[in-house]
Parts: C-alpha cells; sequence; structure tokens
C-alpha cells in the first residue's frame, strides 16, 4: 500500500482557491460583528403595567368558615378575603394586599386551633370512652361478686 500526501494547495506562495477570500470576511464578520456605525444608538423604553396577582385566600377562609369555625375566626377571615378581592377589583392593589394579608393570617389562627382542638377532642374522647369501659367493668365486677 503506497501512501503519498499531496499537498491540497500547490504554487508559489501557496495559491488559494476562489472563495476563500470571501469565507474569511464573512467568519471576521462573525467574529468581529457587524461594522460600527458613527450615528447614535437610541433606544425605546416601552413601559407595560402587569397585574401583581394577589392572593384573596378565599377558598381557605371558605373551608374554614365550614369546617373549622374556632371563635368564628373562617367567618372573619371569609370577610376580609372579600374585601381583598373587592379591593383588587377596584384596582387598589395596595388595600387589597392588606386585607389579604389579613385574611392569611386569621386563616392560619383559625386552622391551627382547629386543628388543636380537634386532637384535644380525640384525646378527651378516647380516654373518656376508656374510662367508661372501666368504670362499667368496675361495676360488673362489684354486682356480680355480691
Amino acid at each position: 500500500m503506497n501512501c503519498t500526501s499531496q499537498p491540497l494547495f500547490t504554487g508559489a506562495h501557496g495559491a488559494v482557491p476562489p472563495g476563500y477570500e470571501v469565507l474569511k470576511e464573512e467568519h471576521e464578520v462573525a467574529v468581529l460583528g457587524a461594522p460600527q456605525s458613527p450615528a447614535p444608538v437610541t433606544t425605546t423604553v416601552i413601559n407595560i403595567r402587569s397585574d401583581t396577582a394577589v392572593p384573596d385566600h378565599i377558598v381557605w377562609s371558605l373551608f374554614n368558615t365550614i369546617f373549622m369555625n374556632c371563635c368564628c375566626l373562617g367567618f372573619v377571615a371569609f370577610a376580609y378575603s372579600v374585601k381583598s378581592r373587592d379591593r383588587k377589583m377596584v384596582g387598589d392593589i395596595t388595600g387589597a394586599q392588606s386585607y389579604a394579608s389579613t385574611a392569611k393570617c386569621l386563616n392560619i389562627c383559625a386552622l391551627v386551633l382547629g386543628i388543636l382542638l380537634s386532637i384535644v377532642l380525640i384525646i378527651l374522647v378516647s380516654t373518656g370512652s376508656l374510662m367508661i369501659v372501666q368504670a362499667i367493668l368496675e361495676l360488673i365486677q362489684n354486682y356480680g361478686g355480691h
């Protein structure tokens, strides 16, 4: 097997193929960027008013009103949630955020109190039923052993 290498470009001073200069210029433009003009660059700023999403917590408040209405906190939270939604519809974002924050705090308090009271109720019912069963067994033993 005879492997010989031949130069790709032959001739004196390394003649270049015909499209080489064009490719070289395109590469320089791509690397260096487009030619800069002496004209000043102007910018345009567009202010887009975005509707900030203010959560009104109305579903959470409704849940607390129906299921965990300890000390009427769920109902008060629902009232503040409705006020927050009204403020948001009018366009008063600051007022809506204020009412929503109050509704959130009331919902948290109602939820924590509801869970604690549920746990206490479960403990009281379970210990009370155990005490009732124990008292019945003592009565049966006292009257049965008579």
